[in-house]
């Protein structure tokens, strides 16, 4: 048999294998490194590599190589034009180089060498006249018959491989954007919880902050304590997307909410069978939590037969499914929060003291609004914006009289109270200032407002001038003058209305 006849069907042989290995799977990752492992021990080259071509970063990277090194491999990326791939991914046209020594648009990113007896052959990979990858292909002394033929060969491999190429490139690209799109959101979410976004500038807002900083980083368990409304959970997420576990997952559990027969199944999982209505595995908010944080609201809640269950995977960070044998191990972050007394609870037999210590190791009082009332305003200001971004609203400002009883409020539902009040505010203001008629009922009394009236006419008209001249008062930053003119009377009579009412000037300079 003659050499030309033996290539001949080393060659068909080669295009049949290839045929047959594209018959049983059409992903890149199943189908390519056999084709360029077959390529390889036909040709007999020593590399064969191909690359893709992403359209949004306008790269070409090395995806296969067969005979490079992993870092070799890593380093072969270029630009559309750059070189003899960028060059080929360019024109849509094969480049076949005689001796890389010679050609100065080999740029030899791989390290391969300059060898002057190597030639290098690179065939676009299209589909729809679009090129979306590079097939090439180092040879050692071919002769210039060879070189052709193999040139041939490499453009009918590339039409064969060009579907499961398209594919593997769509998936890349897909996969590229949602880990931009994943990170835009886990940055976004790092902004709105990062504690300077946890509204409020007093005294007692500050320790808290100081805490945040002091064990966001570390992998102790935190216990936030505080009051219903307080912004307990903003705690939990600001440690969180302050933490090193900031790229893994936050799981809220609300243990209040869930009921006693299903809250160990939600937190550990179950087996498939381990209960009536159990029809498949599933996973507990535990096992989601893997490599992120757990957030246990209201832990007083949970049952005694619970807390056994909870101590052990604080412990150990173990536990097994309901109704499963296997111990799953989970590498998470524990924090906690209750607005009930855990200390008194242990005192009467309702709270295990062993998992109560094991909660308090670092723990976070959240105080409540009537302790920090210094930050009303800062919060009425935050919650305006907010909902008047929802409602379409142009709501400038919160009369001085509306914050003088937002001030004089206890505030017993604390911070949620104060946003659902402004909520309602927003919904009802016709124009665009708030004013006390505009907030609930509730704060709308004589302890509230700390006045005298007592609903009779003379008393109401003074309450209400009142609010109007301070509001005036406040705009004009006490300038009695500069009121007089906005409110369309004379600087005699408002000053003889400032008396009547005792309105103190001072404090609007």
């Amino acid at each position: 048999m003659t050499p030309d006849i033996d290539r001949k069907l080393k060659e068909l042989e080669l295009l049949y294998d290839i045929s047959c290995i594209l018959d049983e799977n059409l992903d890149m990752s199943n189908v390519v490194q056999p084709v360029m492992k077959k390529l390889g021990e036909y040709m007999g080259v020593q590399h064969a590599t191909l690359t893709l071509y992403n359209r949004h970063t306008g790269e070409i990277s090395t995806e296969l190589a067969e005979g490079l090194t992993t870092q070799q491999a890593k380093k072969g990326r270029y630009k559309v034009g750059e070189g003899i791939t960028g060059k080929v991914v360019e024109t849509g046209k094969a480049i076949v180089v005689p001796s890389v020594s010679k050609d100065p648009n080999y740029l030899d990113r791989t390290g391969r060498g300059k060898d002057g007896n190597k030639a290098f052959i690179c065939v676009p990979i299209s589909v729809d006249h679009e090129v979306v990858g590079t097939l090439s292909a180092d040879e050692l002394n071919p002769s210039e018959e060879y070189l052709k033929e193999d040139l041939r060969l490499l453009e009918v491999i590339a039409r064969m491989i060009a579907s499961a190429v398209r594919l593997r490139r769509q998936v890349q690209e897909e996969y590229q954007s949602l880990q931009a799109e994943n990170s835009r959101l886990r940055q976004e979410l790092k902004e709105r919880f990062r504690p300077a976004n946890i509204v409020g500038n007093s005294r007692e807002m500050q320790v808290v902050y100081d805490q945040i900083a002091q064990v966001a980083k570390t992998p102790s368990t935190v216990l936030i304590l505080g009051e219903t409304g307080t912004g307990k959970e903003l705690v939990a997420q600001a440690l969180h997307y302050n933490s090193d576990r900031s790229a893994g997952p936050f799981v809220r559990v609300h243990c209040a909410a869930l009921p006693e027969n299903i809250i160990e199944s939600e937190l550990f999982g179950h087996e498939k069978g381990a209960f009536t209505g159990a029809v498949t595995e599933r996973k507990g908010r535990f096992e989601v939590a893997d490599g992120g944080t757990i957030f246990l609201d209201e832990i007083g809640e949970i049952s005694p037969a619970l807390q056994v269950k909870l101590l052990r995977v604080l412990q150990e960070h173990e536990f097994e499914r309901v109704g499963g044998s296997k111990t799953i191990h989970v590498n998470i972050r524990v924090i906690a929060a209750t607005n009930r007394d855990l200390l008194q609870m242990v005192h009467e037999g309702t709270f295990r003291e062993d998992l109560y210590y094991r909660l308090h190791i670092f723990p976070i009082y959240v105080p409540p609004l009537r302790n920090r009332k210094s930050d009303i305003a800062q919060l009425v200001d935050f919650f305006l914006e907010k909902y008047c971004k929802q409602m379409n609203k142009n709501i400038r400002r919160v009369s001085t009289g509306t914050i003088d009883m937002l001030m004089s409020y206890h505030w017993a539902g604390n911070v949620r109270e104060l946003e659902n009040c402004i909520e309602r505010a927003v919904l009802v203001a016709d124009g665009d200032v708030i004013y006390p008629h505009h907030l609930p009922p509730t704060l709308q009394t004589a302890e509230a407002t700390d006045s005298s009236v007592r609903g009779d006419l003379k008393s109401m008209v003074d309450a209400y001038e009142r609010d109007i001249i301070s509001d005036a008062l406040k705009s004009a930053k006490g300038k009695v003058a500069a009121a007089a003119r906005a409110l369309s009377t004379t600087q005699r009579i408002l000053g003889y209305k400032i008396k009547n009412l005792d309105i103190d000037v001072k404090r609007f300079t």
